[in-house]
């Protein structure tokens, strides 16, 4: 005759055999997609960078056209009215020179204020890198690798409690343990 405590304790143990593996691969689908969320917060910021890395060259490059286009655009204003003074044999006064230094003054302006804010939008560009570093590390997240001993360890304690309370209620009832059974079969077998 099986003895049902025993039963249903092996019964108990294939249950948390089958709730172990499982809870095993649900460990080891969450590691994944952890993986998988961390690359895909590397490649999101590697293409932010890549972007803003494209942006600032852009912006620096129309910078530098629009100071030569300045500096340009000044050379041909005093070439012109150098020959046109020239051709008429007219002299440098005052006025003419206040004319040119005014046409340098322009430029210069306008060279600073063009450099003011390419400062500007290089000093937003590091912040804009900081906060795609930020952006990456607040996507990702801890990779936390499966722990099948703990695992075990749970199973085989719930395996444990089953048959313990099963015990405990055998006692509660008035019947005979597993343990009474066999100290009695023991003294049963010595006295004979």
């Amino acid at each position: 005759m099986c003895n049902p405590t025993i039963a249903v304790t092996a019964i108990a143990g294939a249950s948390s055999y089958i709730n172990y593996r499982q809870q095993l691969q649900a460990q080891k689908n969450a590691e994944q997609a952890q993986i998988r969320q961390n690359e895909l917060a590397k490649k999101n910021a590697l293409q932010r960078y890549a972007s803003e890395q494209l942006r600032i060259r852009q912006v620096v490059k129309q910078s530098q056209e629009k100071g030569f286009l300045a500096t340009k655009a000044r050379r041909e204003k005093t070439e012109k009215f150098m020959a046109f003074r020239a051709d008429r044999g007219v002299a440098m006064s005052g006025s003419m020179n206040a004319l040119l230094a005014d046409y340098y003054r322009t430029e210069g302006n306008y060279k600073s204020s063009l450099a003011t804010n390419l400062d500007i939008n290089i000093n937003q560009f590091r912040r804009n890198l900081e906060a795609i570093q930020f952006g990456q590390e607040s996507q990702s997240t801890y990779v936390q690798p499966p722990n099948p001993e703990l695992l075990f360890a749970s199973s085989a304690l719930n395996v444990a409690n089953t048959y313990y309370s099963l015990e405990a209620q055998k006692a509660n009832r008035g019947l005979m343990t597993n343990k009474e059974k066999s100290q009695y079969i023991r003294s049963d077998l010595g006295s004979s």
